[in-house]
């Protein structure tokens, strides 16, 4: 059954450049991405134009400033073909249109930003540093430029990391320390001189995702068919998570635990067999 894509604005004929961001809503006859059902807004065609929904629809994180990401498995959810997925994220990577990173939740889960996401949050970490310390934060302006815009993977060697900082200036053991205090790299533990990329103030957000993955599986498992109608599904709120159900669905959903099923009453979500 085909689901109609979600318009950005009255006409989309139009192919926006890869780094412009979804047209600003209006009352015209502009969808309002935050007003569709997971239901209306499900499938799409293309990646890029996943991401941009997706990214819109990020839940607003209290206490928390952590820029919108999304998540692979939920892209997996939304457009049948992973095999175009993974070779549209690959070629927006190296245009430096996102970035991806690996997560830290035990499972195989990957986090997309755009880059221009990821450079705020890195200015927005410099900026609090500013502020409560008097330390020389010179390092952060090299990552920035030479590391962010050279080393494109999920992670890095030390040394290539330090060669990748030394094109800013002389490189010292602090500096790498002051990187990692900010969040922006995460030493392996199985490799003590490889580093994975990370995304600041992302620890409480993960911790969430896990939990929130948890509840929702446990809900449907309650059931006596172990399922639901996605409509009735998307309204509930989460107790232990502070990502929305429309994020946790997509979630399950790309990475299999979940599936749907269409009815005349609309799309059902039910837990996937062993």
């Amino acid at each position: 059954m085909s689901k109609k894509i979600p318009e950005f604005g009255p006409s989309t004929s139009r192919k926006r450049p890869r780094n412009e961001e979804p047209e600003p809503q209006s009352e015209n006859g502009v969808v309002n991405s935050h007003s569709l059902s997971l239901e209306e807004d499900f499938a799409f065609s293309d990646t890029l134009m996943a991401l941009r929904m997706m990214r819109a629809q990020f839940p607003h994180i209290q206490k928390v400033s952590v820029p919108p990401f999304v998540l692979q498995s939920q892209l997996y959810s939304s457009i049948k073909n992973r095999t175009e997925v993974d070779r549209e994220i690959e070629s927006l990577k190296r245009e430096k249109v996102v970035r991806i990173f690996k997560l830290n939740t035990g499972q195989d889960d990957h986090a997309i930003m755009f880059i221009d996401d990821y450079i705020s949050q890195i200015e927005r970490v410099v900026k609090r540093m500013e502020e409560n310390s008097k330390t020389d934060l010179v390092v952060f302006e090299w990552f920035k430029t030479h590391v962010v815009q050279s080393k494109l993977d999920t992670s890095i060697g030390h040394q290539e990391l330090w060669s990748f900082l030394s094109l800013g200036g002389k490189v010292k053991e602090e500096h790498i320390s002051q990187l990692i205090s900010a969040g922006l790299l995460i030493r392996q533990l199985i490799d003590q001189n490889m580093y994975w990329f990370s995304i600041p103030n992302i620890g409480s957000v993960l911790k969430g995702l896990s939990q929130g993955r948890k509840e929702l599986m446990s809900l449907l498992s309650r059931r006596k068919y172990k399922e639901m109608l996605m409509a009735a599904l998307e309204v509930k709120r989460l107790r232990f998570s502070p990502l929305d159900m429309r994020f946790h669905l997509r979630d399950l959903i790309g990475s299999g635990q979940l599936k749907t099923i269409e009815t005349p009453s609309g799309l059902i979500v039910r837990v996937a067999k062993d």
